[in-house]
């Protein structure tokens, strides 16, 4: 009897040893930061940032938009959707060969929509394209490029509010974009190019 109260009592204290150890490595985890960049990376991803930026400023495009369109679209990963859309911004063919005419490409081919800045530069060129047909009404011109322009139309154009789009999809993605614009505004005011900015 007294045999196994000894032993419980080496497991407790041992389990709390370790306890301790655990507590204090997730402690010097959290104050050196480490935790909080691999939650920020998983939670609200970010990367090409440098072409994210460069593009903003080229086109006069919100830098965080450029992001939050990006994470809506495809979380930061390169892929292709059943409806063809390929790349992080997830740009159709028929959008990719308009942006090539528009911009005077002539060198354009489909596999090139999986080279990030390439895949940057068009979904960025094609949300200028959309705010200036929109007079700048972000909301429209997000749903113009989920939903597409005739649909944009018809849900009253740069009058579009959004509550006023009737594809509940399409206003879940404008919901999801605005909001995460603030979150990558907030969270990554140095690497968009905002410090200093109020």
């Amino acid at each position: 009897m007294k045999r196994r109260k000894a032993l419980r009592r080496r497991r407790f204290l041992a389990f709390g040893a370790v306890a301790a150890l655990v507590g204090v490595f997730a402690g010097a985890l959290a104050l050196s930061g480490v935790f909080d960049h691999a939650l920020k990376e998983l939670t609200l991803p970010l990367r090409h940032e440098d072409v994210i930026r460069q593009q903003a400023d080229e086109k006069g495009v919100d830098a965080a938009l450029i992001a939050a369109v990006i994470y809506s679209e495809s979380k930061f990963s390169d892929q292709t959707s059943s409806a063809g859309a390929r790349g992080l911004m997830q740009i159709t063919p028929e959008a990719a060969e308009f942006i090539e005419k528009q911009s005077g490409g002539t060198t354009f081919e489909l596999s090139d929509l999986s080279d990030p800045e390439l895949n940057i530069r068009y979904g960025t060129f094609l949300l200028r394209e959309l705010l200036d047909r929109y007079d700048g009404d972000e909301a429209a011109a997000l749903a113009a490029y989920n939903a597409g322009p005739g649909n944009a139309d018809k849900w009253g154009g740069s009058k579009l509010t959004v509550e006023s789009i009737p594809f509940p999809e399409t206003r879940a993605y404008v919901e999801e974009v605005l909001e995460k614009r603030q979150e990558y505004r907030q969270e990554y005011a140095t690497e968009l190019g905002y410090a200093g900015i109020p």
